[in-house]
């Protein structure tokens, strides 16, 4: 991985880190300063988004943990399970904070449930991610596999010749 694509995916790294620490300032100040007011359900509103932004703050640590092992040339150990597992689980976590914003809006959606459907689907998506980061773990688990028998086998040769 290059010096500048590293830098700029810390970049972004750290304005989405910035942005979910903003919202969810907003939203402890709106929870302790505004009432709910009755016409929507906000308050339910404002904790599963301070919950959601935990779970993109939790996947953006991971992802720059993991791209410091990059950089190091350690990516390919058992250490990174952890990091990668955690990723997954902060994306099934904001999949699951979606279906409960879905959920608290549906009832205001009777007129017009196809939003209703249609949010159900982006949670159906948010979760095919995670899917799609479970496969690239298991394509890690393979190479840290054969990263490991290279090592036996080097060492093997090593003692042959």
């Amino acid at each position: 991985m290059g010096k500048l694509t590293v830098l700029a995916l810390r970049a972004v790294l750290v304005v989405v880190l910035t942005g979910t620490v903003f919202v969810q300032a907003g939203m402890v100040w709106a929870l302790a300063a505004k009432p709910d007011d009755g016409s929507l359900p906000l308050t339910p509103l404002r904790v599963i988004t301070i919950l959601g932004m935990v779970s993109a703050q939790v996947a953006v640590v991971c992802v720059w943990r993991l791209v410091t092992m990059v950089r190091r040339g350690t990516v390919f150990s058992h250490a990174a399970f952890r990091y990668v597992d955690a990723v997954i689980g902060s994306i099934v976590a904001a999949a699951l904070m979606w279906f409960a914003v879905t959920a608290v809006n549906a009832p205001g959606q009777r007129d017009d449930p196809g939003v209703t459907l249609i949010m159900g689907g982006i949670g159906v998506a948010i979760l095919g991610v995670a899917l799609i980061v479970l496969v690239l773990r298991m394509l890690l688990a393979q190479a840290v596999a054969r990263d490991v028998e290279a090592t036996r086998m080097r060492a093997e040769l090593d003692e042959v010749i």
